[in-house]
């Protein structure tokens, strides 16, 4: 049994295994010994856990479980939840084993170890887990220094090129919504002035980012660059697939700009159909 799979029996640990599991992505799957299709499944989600090791998987019988079933809303079993930092991503019911693990591949980010960081800000994550990196891009950065190096907090930074303007394209895995931001960077070549643009067919160019409007233009102090919120305005950014940041320039009129960091914080627009949610059919008393 693979370490990052772990068996429930008391609604206790629940909640301490989402606290416990901080940034990685939970799957847990709310099952029941009296239903069929959860014991066809049961080993492919064990399966699931060797195949992604970054991530946590939690089996949770309902009968031994019930408060934690409940206060989850589950009402048929199988049902697949999905988490972050004890944030709700998405849910599946039924037992079709491509479906799951094609939530989990949409969930679990590019696989190279990276957790959300922790936000702090209640029912709201990181999502830069949730960005799609192969579809990302920056205008003006440095070689030694790019984008990727401040989508993370572990060190690096991004920096720009031939001057200070910078356009970072991130792309999402899916829908988000986008509630507020964090930005570290230096007080003399942090940024200063930022239009944050949404859903755009493609990179824009500088002209553009200059002459277009942007759904918010936001001015960084010195204080904002040491990590403060940056609140963004959360009822127009309800339906994000990407989000373009132009920075136009820094603090100090510097050559070059910095961003040593970039925290993007919201939650994923609820993606699951309605099909998701017919209940499993079995024998009588296979599905609850």
């Amino acid at each position: 049994m693979a370490s990052n799979y772990k068996v429930l029996a008391e609604d206790a640990q629940f909640q301490i295994e989402l606290t416990q599991a901080g940034g990685k992505l939970v799957v847990a799957d709310f099952t029941s010994a009296r239903c069929g299709p959860c014991q066809r499944i049961a080993p492919v989600f064990e399966e699931m856990a060797r195949k992604f090791p970054n991530a946590v998987f939690l089996k949770i019988d309902v009968n031994q479980c019930q408060g934690a079933a409940a206060s989850q809303g589950v009402t048929a079993t199988p049902t697949f939840i999905f988490y972050r930092n004890k944030t709700k991503l998405d849910s599946l019911q039924g037992a079709d084993p491509e479906t799951l693990e094609g939530r989990i591949v949409q969930h679990y980010g590019d696989g190279e170890g990276e957790e959300a960081e922790d936000t702090g800000v209640p029912g709201h994550i990181d999502l830069i887990p949730m960005i799609n990196k192969a579809g990302c891009e920056c205008l003006n950065e440095s070689d030694d220094h790019p984008f990727t190096q401040a989508l993370s907090s572990a060190g690096g930074y991004l920096e720009s090129d031939t001057d200070e303007q910078l356009i970072l394209y991130l792309s999402f895995s899916q829908a988000v919504k986008l509630h507020s931001m964090r930005i570290k960077g230096p007080s003399d070549n942090g940024p200063k002035t930022l239009k944050l643009f949404i859903n755009q067919p493609h990179t824009i160019d500088f002209d553009t980012a200059e002459s277009a409007n942007p759904v918010q233009e936001i001015t960084l102090t010195t204080k904002d660059l040491e990590g403060e919120l940056i609140p963004l305005k959360f009822v127009k950014l309800q339906n994000v697939m990407n989000l373009t940041v132009f920075v136009k320039d820094n603090q100090t009129g510097a050559d070059t700009t910095n961003i040593s960091y970039i925290q993007v914080i919201g939650s994923p627009v609820q993606t699951t159909k309605m099909s998701d949610f017919k209940r499993v059919t079995g024998k009588k008393g296979e599905s609850h």
